[in-house]
């Protein structure tokens, strides 16, 4: 290991003595390999500091179409590894200065990484997402009524779409809240995401729900049958996964 490179951490699993796929790729196009320490193994690989470096990092973090590459390889290995054992992503470019300082990392977090793979054992995390119409036609102006000067006619619809709107919005809300009570009852742990803005989750519609759900491997029919159940004409449902627990291994680890 050189100055000029860093060791890029993927996640933590159990070493139970599973080879590292040989052509496995992770950021940067660089090979993945494994640390062994303590009974955990960690999955890493080494980067170029002129990318990863701490000044770099942050022009490169700038850079959107760095970013989703970056961001696509990194998944890529921790879905690789998460589907052979359980295993404890950790965040998106975590850098460390190199495998001494790892096996350290696996030394003093030795306890929290064992209780979050055992969290995790046998369970996968889905994604549940409520989407709500955005718009809401203004009701006709009531028969009977004495005509209006333009101005007056559009703020009263101007105000009565508003009203609707609103309306509308809190009975999604308030469904959206049932859709997650529900789906929590049959997960082990669930978590409520920020909503996307409709730039990031590609749609007009509001987002009402980003749910995550940790579920039993045994339960995971009944969890989308329940899901199934769920739908109608109010909100549609976008059942998403299995997907390695990211929302549930919070681990925050120091660059």
């Amino acid at each position: 290991m050189t100055n000029d490179t860093g060791t890029y951490l993927y996640a933590v699993a159990r070493d139970r003595g599973l080879p590292c796929p040989d052509d496995l790729k992770g950021v940067a196009g660089e090979t993945v390999r494994t640390i062994s320490h303590a009974g955990l193994v960690a999955y890493v690989s080494t980067v170029p500091l002129d990318q990863f470096g701490e000044e770099p990092l942050r022009r490169s973090m700038e850079d959107l179409d760095w970013l989703g590459e970056t961001a696509r390889a990194h998944h890529r290995v921790v879905e690789e590894v998460a589907g052979s054992a359980p295993a404890a992503p950790v965040r998106l470019v975590t850098v460390y200065s190199g495998e001494d300082q790892i096996r350290d990392l696996l030394d003093e977090r030795h306890d929290d990484f064992a209780e979050v793979l055992s969290r995790v054992e046998g369970r996968q995390e889905w994604g549940v997402k409520a989407y709500a119409e955005t718009t809401e036609a203004p009701p006709a102006e009531p028969p009977g009524e004495q005509p209006t000067s333009p101005g007056t006619a559009y703020l009263k619809r101007r105000q009565a779409s508003l009203h609707t709107r609103e309306e509308s919005w809190r009975r999604a809300i308030g469904r959206a809240g049932h859709i997650h009570d529900t789906l929590a009852s049959i997960a082990v742990a669930s978590r409520r995401h920020r909503a996307q803005d409709p730039e990031l989750s590609g749609r007009d519609e509001w987002m009402v729900l980003n749910g995550a759900y940790l579920v039993d491997d045994t339960r995971r029919e009944e969890f989308a049958r329940t899901v199934d159940g769920l739908r109608g004409e109010d909100l549609e449902l976008e059942l998403t996964g299995p997907w390695a627990p990211y929302s549930f291994t919070e681990l925050e680890e120091e660059r």
